[in-house]
């Protein structure tokens, strides 16, 4: 275990870097029982916060979102960044938003399942009409609705609208609250509490992920970002910062190794 002696040079270095309101218990044990990859993971996780191709407050919303993702669900870092979020200016609003954008992760199951569905009929050679009728005029009006609500159509949505009209018009409700709502009260259609541009940038954060890695959604929310006015840099540092999930193995682990290895 290091001393106080040695832990405090790295200590000061981290608050100087990220924080002193960063400092928890995860970063304390790891400084206690391994100075050297505590340093080594200081510097990885100060990198973004060094160049700062967005701000503060979207970092930590994007953390956020990294953290609250239904593969992740890790409880101390989603308390951790909407504290932080808040004191870098965030709303209430806006934090919920993240939440809502990253509660659509569970979608995927759909994305990816639907079209193996189909490819399954078509070599069994079954149910040929139902995966091959057109679009009624119900789907097609749910087709021009999610267009207009989420400002994107792709390939993949054709085969689950195709199928059941029913579920994609329940998730394209449940999809849209943050880029269709209304902050004032009014009642009337608004566009939520973050710019597109962020919005694509959270779905980028979960999706890129280790947690999840679901590359179809991932360049398809790129581009989607990109249309809204980001840069590489931007994009980039939204993957820096989920890399930084990484962390969350020794943040867990050294309290529990410093509680079990430490003597009386």
């Amino acid at each position: 275990m290091a001393s106080d002696q040695e832990r405090a040079e790295p200590r000061k270095q981290f608050e100087s870097q990220l924080g002193a309101e960063a400092f928890h218990e995860g970063w304390a044990s790891l400084l206690s029982v391994d100075p050297r990859f505590f340093s080594a993971s200081l510097s990885l996780a100060s990198v973004p916060r060094r160049k700062s191709h967005l701000s503060r407050k979207n970092q930590e919303l994007i953390s956020l979102a990294v953290d609250s993702a239904a593969t992740h669900l890790y409880a101390p870092g989603i308390r951790a960044h909407v504290s932080a979020a808040r004191r870098e200016g965030a709303s209430v609003d806006e934090i919920l938003e993240v939440i809502e954008l990253s509660s659509t992760l569970g979608i995927h199951a759909c994305n990816i399942g639907v079209p193996l569905l189909v490819e399954v009929l078509k070599e069994e050679g079954k149910f040929q009409k139902e995966i091959t009728r057109p679009f009624d005029e119900n789907q097609e009006r749910l087709k021009k609705d999610f267009t207009e609500k989420r400002g994107y159509w792709h390939a993949f949505w054709e085969d689950f609208l195709r199928l059941d009209p029913e579920f994609f018009e329940a998730y394209l409700d449940f999809s849209s609250v943050p880029w269709t709502k209304h902050l004032d009260g009014s009642g009337s259609e608004g566009r939520g509490a973050l710019e597109p541009k962020m919005k694509e940038l959270v779905y980028c954060a979960f999706d890129a992920a280790s947690t999840h890695l679901y590359v179809p959604g991932l360049k398809l929310h790129m581009r989607n970002a990109l249309g809204y006015g980001a840069t590489p840099g931007e994009i980039l540092e939204v993957l820096e910062l989920a890399t930084l999930l990484s962390l969350h193995t020794p943040h867990v682990a050294a309290p529990i190794i410093e509680e079990l290895t430490s003597t009386a």
